[in-house]
């Protein structure tokens, strides 16, 4: 007869079961099973090891495969033009002149001045989003508008950098004594200055609320008013992920074309200052690209592809130095 299992009294059937599973033969079928488990989870982790390797070797290889289409349609402008078609400052291909220093000139000023209008407006919103204002409608909403402003086609931008942006900065060249065109350099970093606020500003959100909360309660501590916390604490804790989010705004804007080529006045001419109409090296080859009837002339579009792969490389390569040294100080 069974006993009662109340008062941690064990039955004569759960007995019985414990001295069977206890057998010599149980325990071996035990250890099978459990060997065969640890066989299947070792050939698991093997699998999905294997795929993490293959996956990051495909990505080596897209970017090999890239570049090297690059330098392989690039071999007749390299070959017919040399060095010179990077320092060439006149683009005419009914000529068979091709200089690539205008566009060149103008993907950088372009972006870099983008970039110094959009820092101001990344690093608040991160502030406001990542210190002051974490949680609640409001920072929910404008969280929510910054990452919808990522989101908008490009296309959009120029609609709507042509309808309000350009007649405003004409008002501007207006008062300041330029020749108000409108379209230029100047609109187009505007124009790409908003684009690029939200990847700055969304890494440094992030960046900053991961900031361990004894560092900043220790400040508090010590008598810190919140703008002396931020200054002294929050931002040199987070400065490597505050200068990868404006690294990464940065290259966005290096390869931006379609907002671009609609505002930026599309001459193939070094501009003479800011407002004055210019091209990138990405809105050239869109403009250009399908109406190109000549082989040199095809390579030279592709050429410029090329040296625009390259100077986002290598701003990429200055940029992940930088973080480094930030971060190992």
């Amino acid at each position: 007869m069974d006993t009662s299992v109340e008062n941690g009294i064990v039955t004569r059937s759960e007995l019985q079961l414990r001295v069977t599973n206890s057998t010599p033969e149980a325990i071996a079928a035990k250890a099978k099973k459990s060997l065969k488990r640890s066989f299947r989870h070792i050939r698991t982790e093997s699998v999905f090891k294997r795929t993490l390797i293959i996956m990051g070797l495909v990505m080596v290889i897209l970017v090999l495969g890239i570049f090297l289409t690059l330098v392989v349609q690039s071999l007749p402008s390299i070959k017919s033009l040399g060095l010179k078609y990077l320092w060439g400052k006149v683009w005419d291909p009914v000529q068979d002149i091709y200089g690539a220093f205008p566009f060149l000139l103008g993907t950088l000023i372009s972006s870099f001045l983008a970039l110094i209008i959009s820092i101001p407006f990344s690093v608040a919103v991160a502030i406001f989003l990542g210190e002051y204002h974490p949680k609640g409608w409001l920072p929910d909403f404008l969280k929510n508008t910054v990452e919808l402003i990522a989101a908008v086609p490009s296309v959009i931008y120029g609609f709507w950098g042509l309808a309000i942006l350009v007649p405003m900065v004409r008002t501007l060249e207006n008062h300041i004594g330029v020749e108000p065109v409108g379209v230029g350099i100047f609109s187009s970093s505007l124009i790409l200055a908003v684009m690029i606020i939200p990847y700055a500003a969304s890494l440094g959100r992030s960046m900053i609320q991961l900031v361990p909360s004894p560092l900043k309660e220790a400040a508090y501590g010590l008598g810190a008013t919140r703008w002396e916390v931020i200054r002294s604490v929050v931002l040199p804790y987070t400065k490597s992920g505050l200068f990868a989010g404006i690294l990464l705004s940065l290259g966005r804007a290096l390869g931006e074309t379609m907002a671009v080529t609609m505002v930026i006045g599309n001459t193939s001419i070094i501009p003479k200052n800011i407002f004055a109409p210019g091209n990138t090296m990405a809105s050239v080859i869109a403009n250009e690209f399908t109406e190109a009837d000549k082989p040199v002339y095809v390579s030279a579009l592709i050429e410029l592809g090329l040296v625009l792969f390259l100077v986002t490389v290598v701003i990429n390569l200055i940029g992940k130095k930088i973080i480094d040294r930030f971060t190992n100080d």
